[in-house]
């Protein structure tokens, strides 16, 4: 768990432990998909020892490397930028909050984002929030992504 949060962002201490939970997160998949450390790495393009590195959750490796490592094998970004999230606005952080797929809660948050942010903008703007044409979803954020 995140300790000692405060609203200036992640320190020193917070990114080792982001790092350790990310890490365990990285093996579990790479062991689950079958793959050796050297596969990821060829996925990834880094070496055997910095995998090696960035699975036992060393706080010498870089946070993109993790992200890397977690994209190749499909985990969600989310397992760095929620405890980071978490810890930005001074809230202790489970990390079994990170358990399981969270590409659903992801794909939620960013809808919310876009709808909140377009009704923002219709407001400034005057338009009624029910003026967008082709609006049969309720949700701005497929319309979005299909044009």
């Amino acid at each position: 768990m995140l300790h000692d949060c405060n609203a200036s962002g992640p320190d020193a201490s917070s990114l080792a432990e982001i790092k350790q939970m990310s890490g365990r997160r990285i093996e579990d998949e790479r062991r689950r998909e079958g793959l050796t450390q050297s596969k990821l790495g060829e996925r990834v393009g880094l070496g055997v020892s910095w995998i090696r590195e960035i699975e036992s959750g060393n706080p010498r490796t870089r946070i993109d490397d993790h992200l890397r490592c977690a994209l190749a094998l499909g985990i969600s970004p989310s397992i760095i930028f929620l405890p980071m999230l978490f810890h930005t606005h001074g809230l202790a952080f489970s990390p079994q909050l990170l358990a399981g797929n969270l590409h659903d809660v992801e794909r939620q948050w960013l809808e919310f984002i876009v709808n909140n942010h377009i009704s923002g903008m219709r407001r400034l703007l005057g338009l009624a929030e029910d003026s967008s044409p082709g609006d049969r979803s309720g949700s701005a954020f497929p319309q979005i992504g299909s044009r």
